[in-house]
């Protein structure tokens, strides 16, 4: 399922992932193209959670959402393809990833409020 996600008058077309299963799996093995440009995952409560980037292909901006605000940016987060990858933690009930340097490019901050709905 994708869903049109708004950030500081930015629209990206996003994956859903809100199984466990697709949480888990997130950007494994996948790159962005044409069909969507980042993941939107909606996690079952709020908590500290941690996201690694095990066989990511591309490094990612890590977006940490509490409450649809931007709580915390991991910026350019380097893929990785061993069980000792760096973890990037926050307290939130959703989670946002993009391609590297998107947040920087398109001047996305912490604090910044977040929409979203169906397409």
């Amino acid at each position: 399922m994708f869903m049109k996600l708004m950030v500081n008058d930015n629209i990206f077309k996003v994956k859903l992932a809100v199984s466990h299963e697709s949480i888990k799996k997130g950007m494994m093995f996948q790159d962005f193209d044409e069909s969507f440009d980042g993941m939107y995952f909606i996690m079952p409560n709020t908590s500290n959670y941690c996201f690694w980037m095990k066989n990511c292909i591309i490094p990612l901006d890590v977006l940490i959402v509490n409450d649809n605000i931007i709580a915390k940016i991991h910026h350019n987060c380097p893929p990785c393809d061993t069980e000792q990858c760096v973890k990037y933690c926050g307290f939130g009930n959703k989670f946002i990833e993009l391609p590297g340097g998107t947040c920087k490019t398109l001047g996305i901050k912490e604090g910044m409020d977040i929409s979203f709905s169906l397409f």
